[in-house]
């Protein structure tokens, strides 16, 4: 719906660039804490892969979440954006040392741990600060996600996680530690899952371990079944905020939670991925041998999704009411893979129409490069336009 972007504002700003509707933004986050409210054990976190603009982050923290990192530069980013510490989960398959040292010195809630060498160094970091570190360990389920390949992470294959079969062991390692505390389990299968069945796979597996553990006497604080909801990238205006009702009553109903136990969350896509949308000019409208080509100011260095994982955002012209025509609608990067998307139907464009990439708040302008010594786009708020 063009209504939503305010065009005549755009005219003067730099193309390509991001729109944020904040008011959609905070519309998605009344929502989660309103479904997330009805189960008191659970704590939601914001995952901030998926988008670190710092007005977007002042955002998501002023509505109370949490911050889910995975780096210590998105540690940094966090607690700047004014996240309480004890709200912040640092995961990742390979912390660095300066890495750990920061989590260390702020106090954060918790460390995911990925390995026994992780643990040990986590260990030794910590007792050169003389604190103790609480970490929660990373199962690996072996549970597959309806997704695509280059986004699951629960499979025995992938590089995420401790096995199930050293879960035991790896606890007992941590309790002879006298720098770190265990406090809990951390699984993440995959992202962009719309499929209620994969969540209610990973409740099952969850239930297993923790049953097995309790054969075993240990007795686990926090349990933590990562994100991974998806957004309607089809239909972005029918489906603007994603199904956190079915998503928080599926765990509520399928995963055993003991009553001194608490359930997080980490949605990243879910949360900003609708609000968010890469405005471009169109540059050159292209009559090929059998197609017409529409070139944008944009590229796959500003939007990598579709040439890394064949993605679909939907493509909008949003100065044109002319009779669609069709397109594909490339970018001028040097590369064959620089496509938004082949046999496109837009209202007949031409040079300097504005076209808008729909549901491109998460994983767009975080996963920006320099590529061709191109400039990173900047990103609006629709409140400061």
């Amino acid at each position: 719906m063009k209504e939503i972007f305010p065009i005549d504002k755009f005219a003067n700003l730099r193309t390509p660039f991001y729109y944020y509707d904040t008011e959609l933004l905070r519309r998605t986050l009344d929502s989660i804490r309103e479904e997330a409210a009805q189960y008191p054990a659970f704590s939601v976190h914001y995952a901030v892969k998926a988008n670190a603009n710092p007005k977007i982050l002042a955002i998501i923290r002023e509505a109370g979440l949490g911050a889910d990192c995975v780096s210590g530069g998105e540690v940094e980013a966090a607690l700047h954006a004014g996240f309480p510490a004890d709200r912040v989960v640092f995961a990742g398959v390979g912390k660095a040392d300066w890495e750990i040292e920061v989590g260390l010195k702020h106090d954060i809630f918790c460390f995911n741990v990925e390995s026994i060498p992780e643990l040990e160094v986590i260990n030794a970091l910590a007792e050169a600060q003389n604190t103790v570190a609480r970490v929660a360990f990373r199962i690996n389920p072996d549970v597959g996600a309806h997704t695509h390949a280059n986004i699951t992470t629960g499979l025995a294959e992938n590089k995420f996680g401790i096995s199930m079969n050293d879960m035991e062991r790896v606890i007992a390692i941590a309790r002879e530690m006298k720098h770190v505390s265990f406090v809990g389990l951390h699984f993440h299968i995959g992202s962009q899952i719309l499929e209620m069945d994969d969540f209610v796979a990973l409740c099952h597996r969850v239930n297993q371990l923790q049953e097995r553990l309790e054969s075993a006497g240990i007795q686990v604080e926090h349990i933590n079944v990562g994100g991974g909801l998806g957004i309607d990238y089809d239909h972005p205006d029918q489906h603007p905020i994603p199904a956190f009702k079915e998503y928080f009553a599926t765990y509520a109903r399928h995963l055993k939670l003991r009553p001194h136990q608490k359930l997080h969350f980490e949605l990243g896509r879910a949360v900003v991925g609708q609000c968010g949308s890469l405005v471009s000019r169109v540059l050159y409208v292209k009559q090929g041998t059998n197609k017409q080509f529409a070139i944008l100011d944009a590229g796959m260095t500003d939007l990598i999704r579709p040439a890394l994982y064949q993605a679909y955002h939907q493509i909008e012209n949003l100065t044109s009411s002319l009779p669609k025509q069709v397109y594909d609608v490339v970018g001028p990067i040097c590369e064959s893979s620089d496509v938004f998307g082949k046999s496109v139907e837009l209202s007949e464009t031409k040079r300097g129409d504005l076209v808008a990439l729909r549901s491109a708040g998460a994983y767009g302008e975080i996963m920006a490069s320099g590529y061709n010594c191109r400039k990173l786009p900047q990103g609006y708020l629709s409140e400061e336009l």
